[in-house]
């Protein structure tokens, strides 16, 4: 990797963690919905970052989460999850040695791609964060719920800024 995609990469971290703490913590829809833009930041990594590195990555932004949502660990388990569901759709869905594109973006891969990469990567987020916050098997329409429309939410968001950042590529 180069040192300008380093570079921007501890600055989307930053930028979205600090949304992700200050702007979106205590925003929300009746305790049903929350956005957690800050996956945001996992799923844009480079193709080619080595595995060990993305799933430390992952686990220092979710212990980041921890600290200031005073979680013990429920952020960093749904982002090594994130991760590992990361890493399985991009072996199955393309061969990683013929990737020209350098991230995972909507405007590198496509809508339809990016979409579907973003819906299963921010689901499997979801329901582990969810399910390990409320840990009770009696609520789980309720978790259910909280978790569809959390994603939902999430994903408008994540659609949105990509949106705002989109780069015409010419294939």
């Amino acid at each position: 990797m180069n040192s300008r995609i380093i570079i921007v990469n501890i600055i989307r971290w930053v930028l979205l963690l600090f949304v992700q703490v200050f702007l979106l913590k205590n925003m929300g829809f009746y305790d049903l919905s929350t956005p957690f833009i800050y996956v945001l930041f996992l799923l844009l990594l480079p193709f080619g970052i080595p595995n060990i590195l993305l799933y430390a990555l992952a686990f220092a932004t979710g212990l980041t989460l921890d600290a200031f949502y005073d979680t013990m660990g429920v952020h960093a388990t749904a982002c090594i999850v994130l991760s590992f569901v990361r890493i399985s759709f991009i072996s199955i869905s393309l061969n990683r040695d013929a990737i020209d594109d350098p991230e995972p973006s909507l405007s590198y891969m496509g809508f339809q791609w990016f979409s579907l990469y973003a819906f299963l990567c921010v689901i499997a987020h979801h329901l582990v964060l969810f399910f390990l916050e409320t840990f009770k098997v009696t609520e789980i329409g309720y978790t259910l719920m909280r978790c569809g429309l959390s994603c939902i939410f999430t994903l408008l968001i994540i659609l949105l800024v990509e949106f705002i950042f989109y780069k015409r590529t010419s294939r």
